[in-house]
Protein backbone atom coordinates (compact mmCIF):
# COMPACT_ATOMS: atom_id res chain seq x y z
CA UNK A 1 0.00 0.00 0.00
CA UNK A 2 0.45 1.78 -0.06
CA UNK A 3 0.37 5.38 0.62
CA UNK A 4 -2.04 7.95 -0.72
CA UNK A 5 -0.34 9.95 -3.47
CA UNK A 6 -1.15 13.40 -4.75
CA UNK A 7 -1.33 14.22 -8.43
CA UNK A 8 1.89 16.20 -8.16
CA UNK A 9 3.68 13.14 -6.73
CA UNK A 10 2.45 10.95 -9.55
CA UNK A 11 3.63 13.50 -12.11
CA UNK A 12 7.00 13.72 -10.38
CA UNK A 13 7.35 9.95 -10.45
CA UNK A 14 6.33 9.78 -14.10
CA UNK A 15 8.84 12.46 -14.96
CA UNK A 16 11.53 10.56 -13.11
CA UNK A 17 10.84 7.42 -15.10
CA UNK A 18 10.85 9.32 -18.38
CA UNK A 19 14.25 10.65 -17.46
CA UNK A 20 15.48 7.17 -16.57
CA UNK A 21 14.25 5.81 -19.87
CA UNK A 22 16.67 8.17 -21.60
CA UNK A 23 19.65 6.63 -19.76
CA UNK A 24 21.67 3.80 -21.20
CA UNK A 25 21.23 0.33 -19.68
CA UNK A 26 24.60 0.63 -17.94
CA UNK A 27 23.69 4.00 -16.42
CA UNK A 28 20.26 2.73 -15.46
CA UNK A 29 21.19 -0.50 -13.72
CA UNK A 30 24.43 0.55 -12.09
CA UNK A 31 27.66 -1.38 -12.18
CA UNK A 32 30.42 -2.86 -10.12
CA UNK A 33 32.93 -0.02 -10.31
CA UNK A 34 36.11 -1.62 -11.60
CA UNK A 35 39.18 -1.06 -9.46
CA UNK A 36 37.38 0.90 -6.74
CA UNK A 37 35.95 -1.89 -4.64
CA UNK A 38 32.58 -0.15 -4.82
CA UNK A 39 29.31 -1.19 -6.42
CA UNK A 40 26.45 0.99 -7.63
CA UNK A 41 22.88 -0.34 -7.67
CA UNK A 42 19.50 1.21 -8.42
CA UNK A 43 16.39 1.02 -6.27
CA UNK A 44 12.90 1.67 -7.67
CA UNK A 45 10.52 2.72 -4.91
CA UNK A 46 7.05 4.24 -4.87
CA UNK A 47 7.80 5.82 -1.49
CA UNK A 48 10.98 7.58 -2.57
CA UNK A 49 10.59 11.27 -3.38
CA UNK A 50 7.05 11.57 -2.03
CA UNK A 51 5.99 14.21 0.44
CA UNK A 52 5.63 13.47 4.13
CA UNK A 53 6.80 10.49 6.16
CA UNK A 54 6.97 8.09 3.19
CA UNK A 55 9.58 10.20 1.42
CA UNK A 56 11.59 11.37 4.42
CA UNK A 57 11.53 7.91 5.99
CA UNK A 58 12.81 6.28 2.81
CA UNK A 59 15.61 8.82 2.60
CA UNK A 60 16.52 8.07 6.23
CA UNK A 61 16.82 4.38 5.36
CA UNK A 62 19.04 5.18 2.39
CA UNK A 63 21.24 7.45 4.50
CA UNK A 64 21.64 4.84 7.21
CA UNK A 65 22.52 2.13 4.70
CA UNK A 66 25.14 4.45 3.19
CA UNK A 67 26.70 4.83 6.65
CA UNK A 68 26.82 1.07 7.18
CA UNK A 69 27.94 0.21 3.64
CA UNK A 70 30.14 2.93 2.12
CA UNK A 71 31.25 0.37 -0.45
CA UNK A 72 27.76 0.35 -1.99
CA UNK A 73 26.06 3.30 -3.69
CA UNK A 74 22.28 3.12 -4.01
CA UNK A 75 20.66 5.30 -6.65
CA UNK A 76 16.93 5.61 -5.85
CA UNK A 77 14.25 6.08 -8.49
CA UNK A 78 10.76 7.33 -7.67
CA UNK A 79 7.69 5.90 -9.42
CA UNK A 80 3.97 6.15 -8.73
CA UNK A 81 2.42 3.15 -6.97
CA UNK A 82 0.02 2.31 -9.79
CA UNK A 83 2.83 2.43 -12.38
CA UNK A 84 5.61 0.51 -10.65
CA UNK A 85 4.98 -2.82 -12.37
CA UNK A 86 4.39 -1.50 -15.89
CA UNK A 87 7.39 0.85 -15.67
CA UNK A 88 9.62 -1.92 -14.35
CA UNK A 89 8.50 -4.27 -17.12
CA UNK A 90 9.31 -1.58 -19.66
CA UNK A 91 12.73 -1.04 -18.09
CA UNK A 92 13.43 -4.79 -18.21
CA UNK A 93 12.42 -4.92 -21.88
CA UNK A 94 14.78 -2.02 -22.58
CA UNK A 95 17.66 -3.81 -20.86
CA UNK A 96 17.63 -1.29 -18.02
CA UNK A 97 16.10 -3.23 -15.14
CA UNK A 98 16.46 -1.76 -11.63
CA UNK A 99 18.57 -3.88 -9.31
CA UNK A 100 16.08 -3.75 -6.42
CA UNK A 101 12.41 -2.89 -6.78
CA UNK A 102 9.59 -2.24 -4.30
CA UNK A 103 6.53 -4.05 -5.69
CA UNK A 104 3.06 -3.71 -4.15
CA UNK A 105 1.40 -6.95 -3.07
CA UNK A 106 -1.45 -6.42 -5.53
CA UNK A 107 1.13 -6.63 -8.32
CA UNK A 108 3.30 -9.39 -6.90
CA UNK A 109 1.73 -12.33 -8.74
CA UNK A 110 2.15 -10.75 -12.15
CA UNK A 111 5.65 -9.60 -11.22
CA UNK A 112 6.65 -13.21 -10.56
CA UNK A 113 5.40 -14.13 -14.02
CA UNK A 114 6.91 -11.25 -15.97
CA UNK A 115 10.07 -10.04 -14.21
CA UNK A 116 13.49 -11.73 -13.89
CA UNK A 117 13.17 -12.12 -10.12
CA UNK A 118 16.02 -13.78 -8.25
CA UNK A 119 15.85 -16.38 -5.49
CA UNK A 120 16.75 -14.37 -2.41
CA UNK A 121 17.83 -17.47 -0.50
CA UNK A 122 20.33 -18.24 -3.25
CA UNK A 123 21.70 -14.70 -3.12
CA UNK A 124 21.90 -14.75 0.68
CA UNK A 125 23.69 -18.06 1.01
CA UNK A 126 24.72 -18.65 4.62
CA UNK A 127 23.04 -15.36 5.60
CA UNK A 128 19.55 -16.61 4.85
CA UNK A 129 18.41 -18.38 7.99
CA UNK A 130 19.64 -15.69 10.38
CA UNK A 131 18.33 -12.89 8.15
CA UNK A 132 14.74 -14.14 7.92
CA UNK A 133 14.48 -15.50 11.46
CA UNK A 134 11.64 -13.67 13.21
CA UNK A 135 9.84 -12.51 10.05
CA UNK A 136 6.23 -13.68 10.09
CA UNK A 137 5.80 -16.77 7.91
CA UNK A 138 2.67 -15.42 6.20
CA UNK A 139 4.78 -12.74 4.51
CA UNK A 140 7.48 -15.17 3.42
CA UNK A 141 4.75 -17.36 1.93
CA UNK A 142 3.25 -14.42 0.05
CA UNK A 143 6.67 -13.66 -1.43
CA UNK A 144 7.24 -17.23 -2.62
CA UNK A 145 7.05 -18.33 -6.26
CA UNK A 146 8.16 -21.64 -7.69
CA UNK A 147 9.20 -22.81 -4.24
CA UNK A 148 11.62 -19.90 -3.79
CA UNK A 149 11.24 -16.70 -1.79
CA UNK A 150 11.58 -13.97 -4.40
CA UNK A 151 10.18 -11.03 -2.43
CA UNK A 152 10.84 -10.14 1.19
CA UNK A 153 8.25 -8.05 3.07
CA UNK A 154 9.22 -4.38 3.16
CA UNK A 155 6.31 -2.07 3.98
CA UNK A 156 3.21 -3.73 5.40
CA UNK A 157 0.00 -2.31 6.82
CA UNK A 158 -3.54 -3.49 7.56
CA UNK A 159 -6.86 -1.67 7.21
CA UNK A 160 -7.86 0.08 10.43
CA UNK A 161 -10.79 2.14 11.66
CA UNK A 162 -9.50 5.61 12.53
CA UNK A 163 -12.02 7.85 14.26
CA UNK A 164 -12.53 11.39 15.48
CA UNK A 165 -13.12 11.09 19.24
CA UNK A 166 -14.47 14.65 19.40
CA UNK A 167 -17.19 13.88 16.85
CA UNK A 168 -18.04 10.74 18.78
CA UNK A 169 -18.59 12.82 21.92
CA UNK A 170 -20.66 15.46 20.13
CA UNK A 171 -22.83 12.71 18.63
CA UNK A 172 -23.46 11.15 22.05
CA UNK A 173 -21.15 8.19 21.40
CA UNK A 174 -18.52 6.83 23.76
CA UNK A 175 -15.06 7.22 22.16
CA UNK A 176 -13.75 4.57 24.56
CA UNK A 177 -16.13 2.05 22.98
CA UNK A 178 -15.59 2.23 19.20
CA UNK A 179 -17.57 0.00 16.81
CA UNK A 180 -16.30 -3.52 16.28
CA UNK A 181 -18.81 -4.74 13.66
CA UNK A 182 -20.19 -3.31 10.44
CA UNK A 183 -23.59 -2.93 12.09
CA UNK A 184 -22.05 -0.93 14.94
CA UNK A 185 -20.23 1.17 12.33
CA UNK A 186 -23.61 1.91 10.72
CA UNK A 187 -25.16 2.85 14.07
CA UNK A 188 -22.28 5.15 14.98
CA UNK A 189 -22.33 6.73 11.51
CA UNK A 190 -26.05 7.49 11.85
CA UNK A 191 -25.43 9.36 15.10
CA UNK A 192 -22.55 11.34 13.60
CA UNK A 193 -24.56 12.28 10.50
CA UNK A 194 -27.44 13.36 12.74
CA UNK A 195 -25.03 15.72 14.49
CA UNK A 196 -24.20 17.43 11.18
CA UNK A 197 -21.12 15.60 9.88
CA UNK A 198 -20.19 12.78 7.52
CA UNK A 199 -20.34 9.39 9.19
CA UNK A 200 -17.82 6.94 7.77
CA UNK A 201 -15.68 6.23 4.72
CA UNK A 202 -14.23 2.90 3.61
CA UNK A 203 -11.21 3.56 1.39
CA UNK A 204 -12.04 0.50 -0.67
CA UNK A 205 -11.98 2.24 -4.09
CA UNK A 206 -8.24 2.69 -3.72
CA UNK A 207 -6.59 5.25 -5.97
CA UNK A 208 -3.54 2.99 -6.38
CA UNK A 209 -5.79 0.17 -7.68
CA UNK A 210 -4.96 -2.09 -4.75
CA UNK A 211 -7.56 -4.55 -3.51
CA UNK A 212 -6.33 -5.10 0.06
CA UNK A 213 -9.48 -3.52 1.54
CA UNK A 214 -11.68 -5.29 -0.99
CA UNK A 215 -10.19 -8.59 0.14
CA UNK A 216 -10.56 -7.61 3.80
CA UNK A 217 -14.30 -6.95 3.35
CA UNK A 218 -14.90 -10.12 1.34
CA UNK A 219 -12.82 -12.24 3.73
CA UNK A 220 -14.63 -10.87 6.76
CA UNK A 221 -17.98 -11.61 5.14
CA UNK A 222 -16.93 -15.25 4.81
CA UNK A 223 -15.79 -15.20 1.18
CA UNK A 224 -12.48 -14.96 -0.63
CA UNK A 225 -10.95 -13.55 -3.78
CA UNK A 226 -9.66 -16.98 -4.79
CA UNK A 227 -11.19 -20.35 -3.96
CA UNK A 228 -9.30 -23.37 -2.65
CA UNK A 229 -8.91 -24.74 -6.18
CA UNK A 230 -7.56 -21.44 -7.48
CA UNK A 231 -10.87 -20.36 -8.99
CA UNK A 232 -12.07 -16.74 -9.08
CA UNK A 233 -14.73 -16.36 -6.37
CA UNK A 234 -15.38 -12.63 -6.23
CA UNK A 235 -19.03 -13.20 -7.18
CA UNK A 236 -19.86 -15.56 -4.31
CA UNK A 237 -22.85 -14.89 -2.08
CA UNK A 238 -20.48 -13.88 0.73
CA UNK A 239 -18.62 -11.41 -1.47
CA UNK A 240 -21.89 -9.89 -2.61
CA UNK A 241 -23.09 -9.56 0.99
CA UNK A 242 -19.87 -7.90 2.15
CA UNK A 243 -19.84 -5.32 -0.61
CA UNK A 244 -23.54 -4.65 -0.26
CA UNK A 245 -22.93 -3.82 3.39
CA UNK A 246 -20.38 -1.16 2.44
CA UNK A 247 -22.56 0.04 -0.44
CA UNK A 248 -25.46 0.41 2.01
CA UNK A 249 -23.50 3.04 3.90
CA UNK A 250 -23.33 5.17 0.75
CA UNK A 251 -26.95 4.59 -0.25
CA UNK A 252 -28.19 5.63 3.18
CA UNK A 253 -26.11 8.81 3.22
CA UNK A 254 -23.74 7.61 5.90
CA UNK A 255 -20.73 7.46 3.56
CA UNK A 256 -19.84 10.24 1.09
CA UNK A 257 -19.60 9.08 -2.53
CA UNK A 258 -16.17 10.62 -3.10
CA UNK A 259 -12.62 9.49 -3.83
CA UNK A 260 -10.08 8.57 -1.16
CA UNK A 261 -8.22 11.88 -1.39
CA UNK A 262 -11.45 13.86 -0.84
CA UNK A 263 -12.31 11.64 2.12
CA UNK A 264 -8.84 12.21 3.55
CA UNK A 265 -9.32 15.96 3.23
CA UNK A 266 -12.75 15.71 4.86
CA UNK A 267 -11.34 13.71 7.76
CA UNK A 268 -8.44 16.12 8.21
CA UNK A 269 -10.90 19.01 8.50
CA UNK A 270 -12.72 17.23 11.32
CA UNK A 271 -15.85 16.64 9.25
CA UNK A 272 -15.72 12.83 8.94
CA UNK A 273 -16.31 10.60 11.94
CA UNK A 274 -14.66 7.33 10.86
CA UNK A 275 -12.11 6.52 8.18
CA UNK A 276 -11.34 2.87 7.36
CA UNK A 277 -8.03 2.92 5.57
CA UNK A 278 -4.50 1.53 5.68
CA UNK A 279 -2.30 2.08 8.73
CA UNK A 280 0.22 3.41 6.22
CA UNK A 281 -1.45 6.81 6.51
CA UNK A 282 -1.50 6.86 10.32
CA UNK A 283 1.35 9.36 10.52
CA UNK A 284 -0.32 11.59 7.95
CA UNK A 285 -3.64 11.44 9.80
CA UNK A 286 -1.96 12.12 13.12
CA UNK A 287 -0.21 15.19 11.75
CA UNK A 288 -3.42 16.56 10.25
CA UNK A 289 -5.42 15.95 13.45
CA UNK A 290 -2.89 17.57 15.76
CA UNK A 291 -4.39 20.62 17.41
CA UNK A 292 -7.77 20.05 15.71
CA UNK A 293 -9.29 16.91 17.21
CA UNK A 294 -8.43 13.76 19.13
CA UNK A 295 -7.57 10.94 16.77
CA UNK A 296 -8.05 7.32 17.87
CA UNK A 297 -8.07 3.93 16.18
CA UNK A 298 -9.79 0.57 16.41
CA UNK A 299 -9.43 -2.76 14.64
CA UNK A 300 -11.00 -3.59 11.30
CA UNK A 301 -14.70 -4.37 11.94
CA UNK A 302 -16.32 -7.79 11.71
CA UNK A 303 -18.96 -8.52 9.08
CA UNK A 304 -21.48 -10.82 10.69
CA UNK A 305 -20.81 -13.10 13.67
CA UNK A 306 -17.32 -14.27 12.70
CA UNK A 307 -14.11 -12.53 13.70
CA UNK A 308 -12.80 -9.92 11.26
CA UNK A 309 -10.39 -11.26 8.65
CA UNK A 310 -8.44 -8.33 7.25
CA UNK A 311 -5.57 -8.88 4.85
CA UNK A 312 -2.51 -6.70 4.46
CA UNK A 313 -1.30 -4.15 1.98
CA UNK A 314 2.17 -2.89 1.28
CA UNK A 315 5.08 -4.14 -0.74
CA UNK A 316 7.86 -6.66 -1.06
CA UNK A 317 11.45 -6.21 -2.19
CA UNK A 318 12.65 -8.02 -5.30
CA UNK A 319 16.13 -8.29 -6.76
CA UNK A 320 16.33 -8.21 -10.56
CA UNK A 321 20.12 -7.94 -10.98
CA UNK A 322 21.87 -10.54 -13.10
CA UNK A 323 25.42 -9.32 -12.46
CA UNK A 324 26.96 -11.19 -9.50
CA UNK A 325 28.57 -8.11 -7.93
CA UNK A 326 25.33 -6.17 -8.08
CA UNK A 327 23.41 -9.17 -6.77
CA UNK A 328 25.69 -9.28 -3.73
CA UNK A 329 25.22 -5.55 -3.14
CA UNK A 330 21.48 -5.79 -3.70
CA UNK A 331 21.22 -8.56 -1.11
CA UNK A 332 23.07 -6.43 1.46
CA UNK A 333 20.57 -3.63 0.80
CA UNK A 334 17.54 -5.92 1.08
CA UNK A 335 19.04 -7.55 4.17
CA UNK A 336 19.37 -4.16 5.88
CA UNK A 337 15.88 -2.96 4.94
CA UNK A 338 14.36 -6.13 6.42
CA UNK A 339 16.62 -6.28 9.47
CA UNK A 340 15.61 -5.42 13.03
CA UNK A 341 17.03 -1.92 12.57
CA UNK A 342 15.43 -1.53 9.16
CA UNK A 343 11.97 -2.58 10.32
CA UNK A 344 12.30 -0.33 13.37
CA UNK A 345 13.00 2.65 11.12
CA UNK A 346 10.17 1.66 8.78
CA UNK A 347 7.75 1.70 11.71
CA UNK A 348 9.04 4.87 13.35
CA UNK A 349 9.78 6.91 10.25
CA UNK A 350 7.32 5.62 7.62
CA UNK A 351 4.44 4.50 9.84
CA UNK A 352 4.19 0.88 8.71
CA UNK A 353 3.79 -2.11 11.02
CA UNK A 354 6.79 -4.03 12.39
CA UNK A 355 7.16 -7.46 10.80
CA UNK A 356 9.40 -8.97 13.43
CA UNK A 357 7.63 -9.85 16.66
CA UNK A 358 10.89 -9.76 18.62
CA UNK A 359 11.43 -6.01 18.09
CA UNK A 360 8.02 -4.90 19.41
CA UNK A 361 8.89 -5.22 23.10
CA UNK A 362 12.67 -4.89 22.80
CA UNK A 363 13.77 -1.51 24.28
CA UNK A 364 16.63 -1.41 21.78
CA UNK A 365 14.08 -1.19 18.98
CA UNK A 366 10.36 -0.49 19.55
CA UNK A 367 9.99 -1.30 23.24
CA UNK A 368 9.13 2.29 24.18
CA UNK A 369 7.73 3.43 20.85
CA UNK A 370 4.24 1.99 21.23
CA UNK A 371 3.79 3.57 24.63
CA UNK A 372 3.64 6.92 22.85
CA UNK A 373 2.04 5.74 19.61
CA UNK A 374 -1.27 4.16 20.54
CA UNK A 375 -2.78 4.43 17.04
CA UNK A 376 -0.93 1.37 15.82
CA UNK A 377 -1.81 -0.91 18.75
CA UNK A 378 -5.21 -2.19 17.44
CA UNK A 379 -3.85 -3.07 13.99
CA UNK A 380 -0.72 -4.52 15.57
CA UNK A 381 -2.93 -6.98 17.45
CA UNK A 382 -4.79 -7.91 14.25
CA UNK A 383 -1.48 -8.46 12.47
CA UNK A 384 -1.11 -11.65 14.49
CA UNK A 385 -4.14 -13.19 12.73
CA UNK A 386 -4.05 -11.36 9.39
CA UNK A 387 -5.18 -13.34 6.35
CA UNK A 388 -2.71 -14.09 3.54
CA UNK A 389 -2.93 -11.72 0.59
CA UNK A 390 -4.45 -13.51 -2.40
CA UNK A 391 -3.64 -12.88 -6.04
CA UNK A 392 -5.10 -13.88 -9.36
CA UNK A 393 -2.85 -16.14 -11.40
CA UNK A 394 -0.99 -15.55 -14.62
CA UNK A 395 0.84 -12.71 -16.37
CA UNK A 396 -2.31 -10.54 -16.41
CA UNK A 397 -2.95 -10.72 -12.67
CA UNK A 398 -2.47 -7.01 -12.08
CA UNK A 399 -4.73 -6.17 -15.01
CA UNK A 400 -7.37 -8.36 -13.38
CA UNK A 401 -7.07 -6.48 -10.08
CA UNK A 402 -7.41 -3.13 -11.83
CA UNK A 403 -10.49 -4.49 -13.63
CA UNK A 404 -11.97 -5.63 -10.31
CA UNK A 405 -11.42 -2.24 -8.71
CA UNK A 406 -12.48 -0.11 -11.66
CA UNK A 407 -15.35 -2.17 -13.09
CA UNK A 408 -16.85 -3.57 -9.88
CA UNK A 409 -15.72 -2.08 -6.58
CA UNK A 410 -15.94 1.63 -7.39
CA UNK A 411 -19.29 1.37 -9.26
CA UNK A 412 -20.81 -0.76 -6.48
CA UNK A 413 -19.57 1.16 -3.45
CA UNK A 414 -19.66 4.73 -4.74
CA UNK A 415 -22.18 4.76 -7.61
CA UNK A 416 -24.87 2.34 -6.49
CA UNK A 417 -24.37 -0.38 -9.12
CA UNK A 418 -26.12 -3.68 -8.43
CA UNK A 419 -23.57 -5.75 -6.52
CA UNK A 420 -24.56 -9.22 -7.68
CA UNK A 421 -24.82 -8.57 -11.41
CA UNK A 422 -21.77 -6.29 -11.45
CA UNK A 423 -19.60 -8.84 -9.63
CA UNK A 424 -20.90 -11.64 -11.85
CA UNK A 425 -20.05 -9.76 -15.05
CA UNK A 426 -16.64 -8.68 -13.78
CA UNK A 427 -15.83 -12.17 -12.49
CA UNK A 428 -16.57 -13.61 -15.93
CA UNK A 429 -14.23 -11.14 -17.60
CA UNK A 430 -11.50 -11.81 -15.05
CA UNK A 431 -11.83 -15.58 -15.57
CA UNK A 432 -11.29 -15.07 -19.30
CA UNK A 433 -8.36 -12.75 -18.60
CA UNK A 434 -6.51 -15.19 -16.33
CA UNK A 435 -7.41 -18.25 -18.40
CA UNK A 436 -10.09 -19.97 -16.31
Amino acid sequence: MKRLHTVSTALLATGTLLGLAACSPAEQSGSADAGTGKTTITFTSYNYGTQGAAGTGTQALLDRFAELHPEITVKPQGVATADVLTKTKAAVAAGAAPDVVQIGYSKLSEAFETLPTQSLKSLAGDDWDSSVKGIKQVFLTTGTSGGEVRALPYTVSVPTLFYNADLFKSAGLDPKDPPTTIEEVRTSAKAIVASGHHGVYFGIADASKSDYLTQSVINSAGGSLIGENGSVTIDSDQAVAGLEAVQGLTRSGLQPAVGVEDALSDFAKGNLGMFVVSTAVSGQLEAKAKGKFELRSAGFPAFGTSAPRPTFSGAGLMVLSKDSAKQAAAWQFVKFLTSKEGYTMITKDLGYLPLRADIVADPQYLGTYFKDHQLLLPPLKQLATVRPYQSFSGPRANQAIVMLQDDAIEPIVLRGADARSTLSTTAGRIRELVGQ
